[in-house]
């Protein structure tokens, strides 16, 4: 008889999210709640959440989440960071001594600005100046790694089943518009803290169940266009290709969908309009690289929004359901009903199909 841990499990791994249409903001007890119900799709290998519209107060300024593995990567980071950005706030980030969380490294939080007159001689926009930054500390500063990067948003992940860094973090402590989860059962990469989801880079994240057989094809493509794929894990490249169509190439998030997700050449073959059948035969030719096989469900976030996406043969569940003002996903319908009993509209999204739901406010 197989014994608890030696049975894999291909279609594990655990994804919840919410959205308030809104904009209205939910406690981070809520998202925990959720993701705890699917405890048995995770190994305790990786649990993260990403909340959006939790630093209010600092809206306006980039919120870098770091892990150190010591004190002189610590030191070094923070003369990098010191030279190009005004430091607004810098603290530890606060967390919770519990036995489930063990070795971790040293998690620290900076609110910060890029300096004027290093951006104007940088030539880029903010979020490249920032972007670029990110990849210099993960790739060429040993033991520092910048997990979260966004404004007004933060990622919290960790080595754990998901509801241990809910509570290591104090997740309940945070308020947010729009929440993500994951639970990990990592198959064919460690887990360590920075393999665990979401992976964020500016304001976008992503929580992924699922494998990635085109990985190499498309982690060689984006790299071509100033990205590293250092985590050791297949979901990274997917924020990177999602940030490189929407934000380098100002895509629409509909549009980034048809490309990573690209229908069959026979149901685009079928579409009546033919500007519609034209628009999506440019996009999966010109893109043919960034087309992501095998199974995957994703959850999205960035500034305002959320989308969920399948792959183009549903290979992974995904359900979602409506209340009110808010807009739930699961990979199973009991993590919506814990939170939500009285959830309407359920509906399982096709596969291919995005659901993007976007929340009013100034974010």
């Amino acid at each position: 008889m197989n014994k608890e841990g030696q049975i894999r499990i291909p279609s594990g791994c655990a994804i919840s999210g919410l959205i308030s249409r809104d904009g209205n903001r939910i406690g981070g007890e809520v998202i925990r709640r959720s993701i705890t119900v699917m405890h048995d799709r995770s190994n305790g290998l990786g649990g993260g959440f990403a909340g959006y519209g939790i630093y209010p107060e600092y809206k306006e300024h980039y919120a870098l989440h770091v892990f150190y593995d010591n004190a002189a990567a610590k030191e070094e980071c923070e003369k990098y960071l010191d030279s190009r950005f005004e430091i607004i706030n810098l603290s530890k980030i606060p967390v919770k001594k519990i036995k489930a969380i063990t070795n971790e490294p040293l998690i620290w939080r900076y609110f910060v600005h890029p300096l004027p007159t290093k951006l104007a001689d940088s030539q880029l926009d903010e979020n490249e100046f920032v972007r670029k930054f990110v990849f210099h500390v993960n790739t060429s500063i040993d033991g520092a790694y910048v997990f979260s990067s966004g404004k007004n948003m933060g990622v919290f992940k960790a080595v754990g089943f998901p509801e241990d860094v809910a509570d290591f973090y104090m997740l309940e402590e945070y308020e947010g518009y729009c929440w993500t989860a994951h639970g990990r059962y990592p198959t064919n990469t460690p887990g360590w803290w920075g393999g665990a989801h979401p992976f964020a880079l500016l304001d976008l994240s992503v929580v992924h169940n699922g494998e990635i057989s085109s990985y190499d094809a498309n982690r060689r493509f984006i790299e071509m266009y100033g990205y590293k794929c250092t985590l050791q894990t297949d979901t990274e490249v997917i924020t990177y290709i999602i940030d490189y169509l929407t934000r380098v190439l100002g895509l629409t998030y509909t549009e980034a969908s048809n490309i990573i997700a690209a229908p069959f050449w026979s149901t685009i073959d079928s579409k009546t309009d033919k500007a519609e059948r034209e628009r999506l035969t440019y996009l999966r030719n010109m893109f043919a690289s960034l087309l992501i096989t095998g199974p995957f469900s994703i959850l999205v976030g960035f500034t305002g929004g959320l989308m969920m996406l399948n792959d183009r043969l549903k290979l992974r569940s995904m359900v979602m359901g409506e209340k009110d003002d808010i807009v739930y996903f699961a990979s199973e319908e009991a993590a919506i009903r814990v939170i939500e009993p009285n959830v309407t509209n359920l509906y399982s999204p096709k596969g291919g199909e995005a659901i993007i739901v976007m929340a009013k406010g100034d974010f």
